[in-house]
């Protein structure tokens, strides 16, 4: 396809992680801006650590880890991406000219070479347009099929808000810093309960594991999003006890912390397997497995409490410039 009429990028996403995890990695693997498997990205990121469980279980507390430029900018920033967005609620009467104006980016970062993370929901990958038909080119990652978005529905979906992510070029961050950053990342969601506040219906970090423990015990829940979210949070957690064992020898002390995460995840893997069958209608639980799963969950929490306590120490035995000083303007950035 020529550039006049569009262009087409060799970017593949293929779901395995969170979805922003996912689409990161191939937007960024693509430009050669990341080397490495997925489970450095995620955990360089901080994305593996991030838990969030609604009180309900509905299967949107995989990705309501928080507001989406804030959390996504400090998982690229730790990266050394250079990273930009566009993003807000439908319903607002600017919509139409902040769609123009994000059109017109997308279009222009693919000219550049570089593919756009995109809300469809959930994210996904814009990997190139066509002028003549007005529509991007999409991937979800479920499959290896690439999807139409019309230019006058880019945006649109069932949630109430858009969200599309660029990247630009990249900086080396020594690895040492890079980990460090990541672990307290990883403390600001572990001692954060609510990250979407003023709604206390989405628990994070520690609060996330008494959610997801209470709602299994009590009943009433999604069974879909109850699957969901236990897969992802077991893969996330054995993403974290890859990565950790990969970098324990960046910061003294990460071993033990590495240690406890294998520990979580093999803690993790029999019960879940037990409580989750597959049917002709999909994944399921099994509710006469859901007391030993919770078994299981309440010592998961035991361990990862030990863990983010051996991590707090780490972070407290080096500076922590980002967190400790306060501009002149204040704790909000001047405008």
């Amino acid at each position: 396809m020529s550039k006049r009429s569009g262009v087409i990028l060799d970017v593949q996403m293929k779901r395995e992680s969170k979805s922003f995890t996912d689409a990161l990695y191939a937007v960024t693997t693509a430009a050669g801006l990341f080397e490495g498997p997925k489970f450095m990205l995620s955990g360089l990121s901080g994305m593996a650590f991030k838990f969030t469980v609604h009180k309900k279980l509905l299967p949107l507390s995989v990705t309501a880890y928080g507001q989406w430029g804030i959390e996504h900018s400090a998982a690229a920033d730790n990266l050394g991406i250079f990273f930009q967005y566009d993003g807000g609620r439908t319903r607002h009467a600017s919509f139409g000219e902040y769609q123009r104006i994000a059109i017109d980016s997308v279009k222009q970062s693919l000219d550049r070479g570089r593919a756009c993370i995109y809300w469809i929901p959930e994210f996904g990958v814009i990997h190139g347009y066509d002028e003549d038909d007005r529509v991007f080119y999409v991937q979800d990652g479920w499959s290896g099929e690439t999807q139409v978005v019309l230019y006058d529905n880019f945006g649109l979906n069932f949630t109430p808000f858009w969200f599309c992510h660029y990247v630009g070029d990249g900086v080396k961050i020594p690895l040492k810093d890079a980990v460090l950053e990541s672990l307290r990342l990883a403390l600001e969601d572990w001692d954060t309960p609510y990250k979407t506040l003023p709604d206390l219906s989405i628990a994070s970090g520690r609060l996330a594991y008494s959610f997801l423990i209470r709602v299994l015990q009590e009943g009433g829940f999604d069974s879909n999003g109850a699957v969901y979210i236990l897969e992802s949070f077991q893969t996330s957690r054995i993403e974290i006890s890859a990565y950790l064992r990969e970098v324990q020898s960046a910061l003294p002390g990460l071993e033990e912390v590495q240690h406890l995460y294998a520990d979580l995840a093999e803690e993790l893997r029999g019960p879940l397997a037990a409580a989750i069958s597959e049917n002709n209608s999909g994944k399921v639980l099994n509710e006469e497995q859901l007391p030993s799963l919770c078994a299981a969950l309440e010592r998961a929490l035991e361990l990862e409490e030990q863990a983010m306590g051996r991590v707090k120490i780490i972070s407290g035995q080096y500076p922590d410039r980002k967190r400790s000083t306060l501009p002149r303007w204040g704790a909000h950035t001047a405008r």
